[in-house]
Order: structure tokens, then C-alpha cells, then sequence
């Protein structure tokens, strides 16, 4: 039987790589190394994905983790937002985008503001540019990588306007709490990039979680959240198919809004 060929190389970004250790020496074990509140995975790209990689990858796209394709910097080493969008506005970071289906309505509902989308995986970055290239909002750019890095690394402290994270991993296993996106260090470094007054915006359907956040927000002192609890989802956050899928199957959904202090 005659071997099949390889298929192609895909266009546009790679998968996010596994973490790098915290020192140059190879020899740190697994055990020390960051820990992902996600888990890098390869997926194959139809041709539609793979097209809309090659038309807007290069202009509206940058990865976090790979030196290819770096976003556009400022001279003091932080994210050129101006030459990104091709202009000066307020900018909202959402973490864990998915298929971008939350993303682009809230972006097209709110054009003053600039939308930087954050996914972790190329699927999902790919049919978010497929929709942007079918006359999606222009006030929408992607990353492809981890958000924590990308806010420790090139985010200001102070400078968002708001942070918006639906739906991360719950992660329900109690040895994989670690992981979750809104706790400890990693809530502290997420509410320092926000500018006072600017809004921390999380939702889940598991409850659990839902309550491990409030505690959370509760204990950080850059945060407040004047509702006291969980708040009804405001009518901005579109409800996605996601989220119909997650109340048919009886799990109701929480919003966690809080501001960043003065």
C-alpha cells in the first residue's frame, strides 16, 4: 500500500505551546512548572478555517507564545493598541473567546470601544476571523495564546477598560482547582490591569466555581463588588449557544461583575 502524503502545512498561527519552564535549567521537572488554567490541543482545520487564517490572520491577528507572528509593541515594551486598531480607544480584553460569538456581538453593540480577543486555541481564533471577514465588527482583534501572559507581559497595570472572562474551564476536579482562571495570584494580576473604575466581568455555570469566585473577589482589595453577590446578566452580555446548551441542561448561570478601586 502506497503511503499517503503528508497534508500541507496550515496557514497562520501554531498551537500554544506547553509552558516553558520558570529557569533555564532543563532539568526543572514538570512538577515545577507554570500551571495553564487550559490545556494546549491540536485540532485539523477544513479548508474554510484554513482560509480565514490566510485572509485576516495577518492583519487583525498576533501570537502571545510565538516569535513569528509578535503583536505590534510600544517603545517601552507595552501593546502598541493604536497601531493594532488604528486608533486611540478604550480597550476590553476577553479571555477564553472560544468561536468569538460573544466577542463580536458585544464589540458590534459598542463600537467605541476596541475589542482584543484571547483564545487559546487555533480552531476557535480561526472561526472568529471567518466571521470578522464576513463583515464582523472592525473593532475586534485576535490573540492567539495564553491571556496571562499576555496581560503580565505587555498590559499596563491601570489601562483596561474591562476584563471579560465567560465561561473559563470550572475545572471541577478538586487536584485541578489550581488551574482555574479567577483565583489568588491570577484574579490579583487581572484587577491590576484594569483602570479604576474599569469593570472584571466573569460568568460560569458552575456553581461551585460561581461561589469560589465571589469569595475571591471578596478577598481582593483591588476589586469591589457593590451587588454583594452574584448580578442578574446584563442585558450587553449576548447569550450564547453555549449558555442555551448549559440551561437546557438545567445548570443556571452566574455573573460575577466587580470595579476596579480608585
Amino acid at each position: 500500500m502506497t503511503a499517503r502524503p503528508a497534508p500541507p502545512a496550515e496557514p497562520g498561527p501554531r498551537a500554544v505551546p506547553e509552558p516553558a519552564p520558570p529557569a533555564d535549567d532543563a532539568r526543572v521537572p514538570p512538577h515545577a512548572r507554570p500551571v495553564r488554567t487550559f490545556l494546549p490541543r491540536r485540532t485539523a482545520l477544513g479548508p474554510t478555517r484554513r482560509a480565514a487564517l490566510a485572509t485576516l490572520w495577518p492583519e487583525r491577528g498576533f501570537a502571545v507564545e510565538d516569535p513569528t507572528r509578535p503583536p505590534p509593541l510600544r517603545p517601552d515594551g507595552a501593546l502598541d493598541t493604536e497601531r493594532l486598531f488604528g486608533r486611540v480607544a478604550p480597550l476590553v480584553v476577553e479571555i477564553g473567546s472560544g468561536m468569538g460569538e460573544a466577542v463580536r456581538a458585544m464589540a458590534a453593540a459598542d463600537p467605541d470601544r476596541d475589542y482584543l480577543a484571547v483564545e487559546a486555541h487555533v480552531p476557535g481564533v480561526a472561526t472568529l476571523l471567518g466571521a470578522l471577514a464576513a463583515g464582523g465588527p472592525r473593532n475586534v482583534r485576535v490573540a492567539l495564546g495564553d491571556a496571562l501572559v499576555l496581560l503580565a507581559r505587555w498590559v499596563p497595570e491601570g489601562s483596561l477598560a474591562a476584563i471579560h472572562a465567560f465561561f473559563p474551564d470550572p475545572w471541577p476536579k478538586a487536584r485541578h482547582h489550581k488551574r482555574r482562571l479567577v483565583r489568588g495570584e491570577r484574579l490579583t494580576l487581572l484587577a491590576s490591569r484594569l483602570a479604576p473604575g474599569g469593570v472584571l466581568h466573569a460568568a460560569t455555570d458552575w456553581a461551585p466555581y460561581a461561589e469560589e469566585m465571589l469569595a475571591e473577589v471578596a478577598a481582593e482589595p483591588l476589586l469591589d463588588n457593590s451587588a454583594g453577590g452574584f448580578t442578574p446578566r446584563p442585558a450587553h452580555r449576548p447569550v450564547t449557544r453555549f449558555e442555551e446548551k448549559a440551561r437546557a441542561a438545567g445548570r443556571p448561570v452566574f455573573d460575577v461583575v466587580a470595579v476596579r478601586r480608585p
